[in-house]
């Protein structure tokens, strides 16, 4: 017990550590579109392994083949109404035919925040989801907390590397303040969310376990692959970023089969 409190202590902390560090990366080094798209892909790529050969394998384990798809559902199902919550209930991509409407409705009715606050509050929320899974990981097996706080880990650097060229950008003259806040703020919540993950839901019953798992993996699917498949690619390096998602993907796998 002691040893398995020890793990989680030492990955919660690395992982909510990552964050800042990211930040304080994106205003030291200010990093190219290239960096940024290999990292960024980088991350997604390991997320995308996680959930495909650690999480659901996990979850389907605990709680059965049912539950773990209807968790999935629910986790992603949550992730997506907090995104539109955000966004006033409309969203469009870029080359949509409605892009023009929604933008109009923006305008009217900003969404709640300024695009560094919504991708710092809603990464905070996601970390809320992140930790959760990282505390109900090691409850039942402390190899996969290691596994999903080690791409935890990478999609916190590469994330406050992405708010800091975002703040840098939109609010130079008060960056470092507001990236250290922001960015400190993320790792507070996932630190904070594995905690309480391994001590209030420590003990529950395996079913029970597996759905939470599940939920935490469609949540971070969801976040995946709206935001750090699409930022990796936004910075025109489509190529080299989906080298690095596929280098992400198969470490994974091979640690996954390594433990």
């Amino acid at each position: 017990m002691c040893n398995d409190l020890l793990i989680i202590l030492g990955v919660a902390s690395a992982a909510a550590v990552a964050s800042p560090l990211g930040g304080m990366a994106a205003m030291a080094l200010r990093p190219s579109s290239l960096v940024l798209s290999v990292a960024v892909g980088f991350a997604a790529g390991v997320l995308m392994g996680t959930f495909a050969f650690e999480m659901m394998p996990t979850s389907v384990k605990l709680a059965g083949l049912a539950l773990a798809v209807a968790g999935f559902l629910l986790g992603l199902a949550l992730v997506y109404i907090l995104d539109l919550y955000v966004n006033r209930w409309k969203m469009v991509g870029p080359e949509a035919d409605q892009k023009e409407a929604v933008d109009r409705l923006h305008r009217r009715r900003r969404p709640r925040g300024s695009n560094v606050a919504v991708l710092a509050g809603a990464t905070s929320a996601e970390e809320l989801i992140e930790g959760m899974t990282i505390g109900v990981g090691a409850t039942f097996e402390p190899n996969v907390a290691l596994i999903v706080g080690l791409a935890i880990c990478i999609d916190n650097l590469s994330e406050g590397m992405s708010i800091g060229e975002l703040t840098l950008d939109e609010e130079p003259k008060s960056a470092k303040r507001r990236i250290l806040g922001w960015t400190s703020l993320i790792g507070l919540s996932l630190f904070l969310s594995a905690m309480a993950g391994w001590f209030l839901l420590k003990g529950l019953a395996q079913p029970v376990t597996g759905f939470l798992f599940a939920m935490g993996a469609g949540g971070m699917f969801y976040l995946t692959i709206t935001d750090l498949v699409p930022e990796a690619e936004s910075h025109q390096f489509q190529q080299s970023s989906a080298i690095a998602n596929a280098a992400g993907f198969l470490l994974v796998m091979v640690l996954a089969e390594m433990s």
